[in-house]
């Protein structure tokens, strides 16, 4: 049986008579930008992460870039940032105009090292970026500690975190701005792209509303030139059907895990880290496979038609983009080896217990011939 890395025909097929209500009622509006139904959804969104503000954008990368934006970096200003990441947080950095600062992360966790945070600070610092990769939030009160100390702002690349929760509250919503993405990967998906950036600082997010319409104020006036970055209403409206499952999916998620953990105990992978005061939100699920095996594991499961993907095969730092940056290869050791040995298998909301077995089966007969 071929098993998908991500499916969510089931979960549409489900919500399609609401989807298709949510899809025409919109339509017939002739609200086709901003408006009630991203307005709504924004207050949604708002309460469900605990924050004052939802600020609703065209996509996750743009949330991003709207947040470096809202930060106003000068030239020479550096964010300190994970090199084990997706390429929109250092080039949102650039783009604002400032410096992506990379430091090592955990290595069982994959998330930014606090240790590391400290150490990458100079009096050119300006904010610290905490990814929440795979849907584990970051070290937060560590990084806020640090961040208050040094007077810094904390960025939550909440991207992949929806519905997780560190020490009771929201991934979101600890930081003094986080992203979100609704990419149709994410466990709550739009049909396409769409972002939101949170907030609970009113002018901050005041700001946020100015640059996603091209830095636009009252009076036709621009102060901080940015773009288009506008949330659809036709997404916002399927978001709305969708977030009331958000807690119901992610417990789902939460269990597919929990087994996958279980079957693949004797087997020579390390499966993902958690902690009990952290709710791991398991938008990925991601393998480390130690002494090369992650290539051949790959190809194994390519050939049994299982879904697959490394998510990152290079590091930030030693991408030809930031070569002007001055790393080199063996400075930040942990997120090197992680895009080695990392591979993430197949993991959503719909995913049965055949679809597991058929998924751990595999692995087991890669590691029983190896």
């Amino acid at each position: 049986m071929a098993v998908p890395l991500t499916d969510l025909s089931e979960q549409h097929r489900t919500l399609l008579p609401e989807l298709r209500d949510a899809f025409c009622e919109v339509v017939e509006s002739g609200r086709l930008i901003l408006g009630h139904y991203v307005e709504r959804f924004e207050a949604q969104l708002a309460a469900y992460c605990g924050v004052k503000h939802a600020v609703g954008v065209s996509s996750g990368t743009d949330a991003i870039k709207a947040s470096m934006l809202a930060l106003d970096l000068q030239p020479g200003d550096e964010v300190i940032v994970s090199p084990f990441t997706y390429l929109h947080t250092a080039e949102s950095i650039l783009r604002a105009g400032g410096t992506p600062v990379f430091a090592d992360i955990r290595p069982r966790t994959f998330n930014l090292d606090p240790d590391a945070v400290e150490a990458a600070i100079t009096d050119k610092t300006r904010a610290i970026m905490a990814v929440h990769l795979y849907g584990l939030p970051c070290e937060m009160f560590a990084l806020l500690e640090i961040a208050e100390r040094h007077g810094l702002k904390v960025i939550e690349d909440a991207d992949m975190a929806i519905g997780a929760t560190y020490h009771g509250r929201q991934a979101g919503s600890l930081g003094h701005m986080a992203t979100l993405s609704f990419y149709p990967t994410k466990t709550l998906a739009a049909a396409g792209d769409a972002g939101a950036v949170l907030t609970d600082d009113d002018a901050l997010a005041q700001r946020l509303r100015s640059i996603r319409v091209h830095g636009l104020e009252s009076g036709f006036v621009v102060r901080t030139p940015s773009g288009a970055f506008r949330m659809d209403p036709l997404q916002a409206a399927l978001l709305s059907v969708k977030l009331p499952h958000v807690d119901q999916w992610v417990k789902r998620r939460r269990d597919l895990a929990k087994r996958y953990q279980q079957l693949f105990e004797p087997l020579a992978v390390t499966t993902p880290d958690s902690a009990d005061d952290i709710r791991h939100a398991y938008n990925l699920y991601t393998l480390r496979v130690r002494g090369g095996g992650r290539e051949p594991l790959r190809h194994h499961l390519d050939a049994m038609d299982i879904g697959n993907r490394v998510y990152y095969p290079r590091p930030l730092h030693l991408q030809p983009a930031y070569s002007h940056l001055g790393y080199e290869r063996g400075t930040l050791p942990h997120a090197e080896r992680a895009c080695d040995e990392v591979l993430s298998i197949p993991m959503f909301t719909e995913m049965t217990k055949a679809q597991q077995d058929e998924v751990v089966n595999a692995v087991r007969e890669y590691f029983a011939g190896d």
